[in-house]
């Protein structure tokens, strides 16, 4: 068969092998269907979706000094920096899949001498193409293109975990701050409690006994104060560390200033969850795990190579040869795993693994998602609930208070003892307090994050 002849045989089996793209050896990705609602965990079904499920973070977190910090996360937090950076490489990916579908093209060159007076060059182009026929280079490319898109929810996953982090490490640092503004108002006044025994044990109205009793009652929160000052001191490493700047001077303002919406809750439905990062990162998982079976399953079919070449030579002295003798030729080349088959089924096998997996841990995201969105809708309500209580029992501890300085001051029914146990209770009621306010606060972040807030 001569060369003519070859070229149009091998031009034949392309078009049956092209025909065959028809076949549907692949299909395109769709999102399972799910067992269950998540959206039906949450706490409240209300009429109104929740109002944090579409707020910018810039919206719910206006403290000067937070936003500040939290810009300054954002610009060198060293996670995001990584996050970006997986970005960047699977952009290259994603490119290198593309550019996989096109035509390779090189060329090649070679020189020979003979003798002195004789010698030859020539320069040859070559050219090659795989044919995508049953889907390989399209499904990898799918795959880079899931793998990409998953990269990005990444990003943004965790761009939301540093904003609610902040947000919570700085709360955390107002309550801090203001337990010990209590505990050392509080430590005043043991102060001035063991001078008022000391003057009653001198005039007989009280024992050695009430004196040690509001000196130990002071240690104790002496003890306090120094426990809330190595705690404040953690915290503002830690926002330092999240921010990547130790020499950081953390301004702060007061927890009483806070500003957040009246009511957070609302109805949480699949979609909002769905648009948490890490969710749609779980997603792009599965999305690629699925094309990873097409290109599993491609494996077993052959795959086509076009290949051609064209060049000239040249003679001894440099002047081009007889354009007669310009080669070209054009070589096809068919490739079929006749002897990989068990290999091939392997590869299947394991890409169907990863695709169930995918599917299970997509799963269980979204109702992770749900549970998350529960779990913060019923803190809010409880720590609100306890704010109410706390604020009537600080009321009435004050008048007891009150009444019991007063009695001990004007008769002698009343033991000192009493108006040390009342101010001791009192202390420990304010702090409460402020600890219910913070937990208000955590848990609209905890919602806030939840519902896949922050990527804006």
């Amino acid at each position: 068969m001569n060369r003519l002849n070859k070229i149009i045989c091998l031009t034949g089996v392309s078009g049956v092998l092209l025909s065959m793209t028809g076949c549907k050896l692949y299909s395109n990705f769709e999102k399972p269907e799910l067992e269950f609602d998540p959206s039906a965990v949450s706490a409240l079904k209300d009429s109104l979706p929740s109002p944090l499920a579409t707020m910018s973070w810039r919206t719910l977190l206006t403290d000067p000094a937070l936003v500040k910090l939290i810009e300054s996360g954002l610009k060198n937090n060293t996670d995001l920096r990584i996050a970006q950076l997986k970005i960047d490489e699977a952009a290259a990916t994603l490119s290198a899949s593309r550019l996989a579908l096109l035509p390779s093209a090189g060329i090649s060159a070679d020189g020979k001498a003979s003798t002195s007076t004789s010698n030859s060059f020539s320069i040859t182009p070559t050219a090659s193409w795989e044919v995508d026929i049953f889907g390989k280079q399209r499904n990898l490319r799918k795959s880079a293109e899931a793998g990409f898109y998953s990269s990005v929810a990444y990003k943004q996953a965790v761009q939301t975990s540093l904003i609610a982090g902040i947000a919570e490490g700085y709360f955390t640092l107002l309550m801090l701050e203001e337990q010990l503004s209590i505990s050392e108002r509080t430590l005043k006044t043991w102060d001035e409690n063991i001078r008022t025994l000391q003057a009653f044990k001198r005039t007989g109205r009280t024992n050695e006994s009430a004196v040690l009793q509001a000196r130990a009652n002071r240690m104790q929160v002496e003890n306090s104060i120094l426990t809330l000052r190595k705690q404040i001191l953690v915290q503002e490493n830690a926002l330092k560390s999240l921010v990547l700047d130790p020499d950081l001077v953390i301004e702060r303002n007061k927890l009483s200033e806070q500003k957040f919406p009246d009511n957070i809750a609302g109805s949480i439905t699949a979609e909002m969850l769905s648009g948490r990062p890490d969710v749609q990162q779980a997603e792009y998982q599965l999305q690629k795990a699925f094309y990873g079976i097409n290109v599993a399953r491609a494996a077993f079919y052959p795959t086509l190579t076009l290949s051609g070449s064209a060049g000239w030579t040249t003679a001894s002295g440099g002047s081009v040869g007889n354009p007669s003798a310009w080669i070209a030729n054009a070589v096809g080349s068919l490739a079929a795993p006749i002897f990989s088959r068990g290999t091939n089924e392997a590869n299947l096998k394991i890409a169907k693994s990863e695709y169930e997996i995918a599917a299970l841990q997509f799963e269980q995201k979204l109702l992770d998602a749900g549970m998350e969105v529960n779990n913060a809708i019923s803190a809010w309500q409880t720590a609100n609930d306890r704010i109410n209580i706390d604020k009537k029992q600080i009321v009435t501890l004050k008048a007891a208070v009150h009444s019991t300085q007063l009695l001990m001051r004007n008769t002698d029914t009343t033991n000192y003892l009493t108006v040390l146990t009342a101010q001791q209770r009192l202390l420990d009621a304010e702090l409460t307090e402020v600890n219910d306010r913070y937990l208000a606060i955590q848990a609209v972040i905890s919602l806030f994050h939840a519902l896949g807030g922050g990527t804006e």
